[in-house]
């Protein structure tokens, strides 16, 4: 029997895993820490005063690519206890003085909201919207590859290869301006640079077609129902193993490794081609998370009703400042007022809070490697627009972006995105290659978010590099 090792068990390392065992290869899964899961992964906690259990997710929260994602759709996850929740309203942008864009799970609603912005978003977001299900097809893959929806992939194009800043131009008002350059700063990107509009386009479309939902019970229950899956298929998993170079794996037929460009040139020291190698020394580590858990009793006070709605929260101001906090983030230098996330997954699921007492998970984009605490510019944010926030917590955590890089390897630097989302590396991960799995090494495979389509939790990477794996026993 063809045998497989699949190193690191995120989402798309046990995607591949998955996929390998679903063809009859016997897989072992090896993950450096305790837990399993990588981005996935969600902590239980007691609740000040000691009344139930809390329950927060480590990183990835929101996951409207879980659902959208052909691989993951097909495994028919609900089967091992995943159950999605979404929110009365997906997201919500505050602008002060109670007013908020959001969007909803309902396009016209959306644009409706929008006033006379409303025609244009409808003819671009919306657009994208619409066609979310074709168009899914082909950008879930390598950029070199025969579309399957070429004419919906090419008036995508047209529109995602503009900067975040300029497509915005075709709204007039600061609600739909603000409300797609908070998406598009989910790139952890310069949002005057050219593609930075992909991500914002994608998530916002995702947003009103399918919405942001959360994993009932936290993020961890898409990891345990991957594993699940894998464990039925006779693959198994093991703690606690940190692969540190290739032997450490044994001698499988075929490896994969769901770990950097840099940290698989380590595993693969000295049998990696010379021009692989240079690839994975030039990757580019993006602009990190500086992370705080708050424990809120009764929840935000938010100015505006529609964020005290919303499952995710875009706290930045204007695009104006949202635009120049990402370009000083992506040049190494600390904003005083950092564009932050805010997440209220309790709103979906209730299973999350103990009483009256609810988990507010949230971070802010700092630079990469920032060696500061920027626990008090997350809260003077969130004041901002909820005023009287500081008199509602109970308790705060802190995972700094040293202790994120600690908390997940693939986090280089804090950067919860495995990569710089600019320049060509948004396009072409880890490299400019035919294959972006390939590491050149007979049967040795990346299958990380740095290899296409990147960032999320829809497992595609995984997926793919897994297919490409299959493909060279057929060889």
């Amino acid at each position: 029997m063809t045998t497989a090792v699949v190193v690191g068990s995120g989402p798309n390392g046990l995607a591949a895993a998955v996929r390998l065992a679903e063809a009859g290869v016997s897989v072992r899964v090896l993950e450096a820490e305790p837990a399993i899961g990588g981005g996935t992964r969600s902590t239980t906690t007691p609740a000040p005063g000691g009344g139930g259990t809390l329950i927060s997710d480590d990183c990835s929260a929101f996951h409207p690519m879980g659902i959208v994602s052909p691989y993951l759709a097909s495994l028919g996850l609900e089967r091992y206890g995943l159950r999605w929740r979404w929110p009365e309203v997906q997201l919500a942008h505050p602008l002060g003085g109670g007013r908020a864009a959001a969007v909803w799970r309902d396009p016209t609603r959306t644009a409706q909201a929008l006033g006379r912005d409303g025609t244009a978003w409808e003819a671009t977001v919306g657009a994208v919207a619409h066609s979310l299900d074709g168009l899914v097809q082909d950008i879930l893959r390598p950029v070199l590859h025969v579309p399957r929806h070429p004419l919906l992939l090419a008036r995508f194009g047209a529109l995602a290869a503009l900067p975040a800043t300029v497509l915005a131009k075709v709204w007039r008002d600061d609600p739909a301006r603000a409300l797609f350059a908070g998406v598009a700063a989910h790139a952890f990107a310069d949002l005057r640079r050219p593609f930075t509009s992909s991500v914002g386009l994608v998530l916002t479309a995702a947003a009103q077609s399918v919405g942001w939902p959360v994993a009932e019970g936290g993020s961890q229950a898409i990891a345990d129902a991957l594993a699940a899956r894998l464990t039925e298929l006779g693959g198994t998993i093991e703690t606690g193993v940190r692969v540190r170079r290739a032997d450490d794996a044994g001698r499988p037929d075929l490896l994969l490794l769901c770990v950097t460009p840099s940290a698989a040139a380590t595993i693969l020291a000295g049998r990696l081609p010379a021009a692989v190698a240079r690839g994975y020394a030039r990757y580019r580590y993006g602009p990190a998370a500086f992370k705080v858990d708050y424990v809120v009793e009764g929840g935000v006070p938010w100015t505006a009703q529609e964020a005290r709605q919303a499952g995710t929260v875009h706290v930045g101001g204007t695009i104006q400042e949202i635009a120049a906090a990402e370009a000083a983030t992506v040049k190494g230098r600390m904003p005083a007022r950092p564009f932050v996330l805010v997440g209220q997954q309790y709103l979906a699921d209730p299973t999350r809070s103990a009483g009256n007492l609810h988990p507010v998970w949230a971070y802010a984009h700092v630079p990469n490697g920032y060696p500061g605490d920027a626990t008090e510019a997350v809260t003077a944010q969130i004041e901002r627009f909820a005023p009287g926030f500081r008199d509602c917590i109970r308790a705060v955590s802190v995972r700094s972006v040293a202790a994120t890089e600690a908390h997940n390897a693939n986090y280089v630097g804090g950067d919860i995105s495995a990569g710089a989302n600019s320049g060509l590396q948004l396009v072409f991960r880890p490299s400019v290659a035919a294959d972006p799995y390939s590491t050149g090494i007979p049967g040795v495979f990346l299958c990380s978010a740095a290899t296409p389509p990147g960032g999320g939790v829809h497992g595609m990477s995984g997926f793919l590099a897994a297919e490409r794996a299959l493909a060279s026993l057929r060889a």
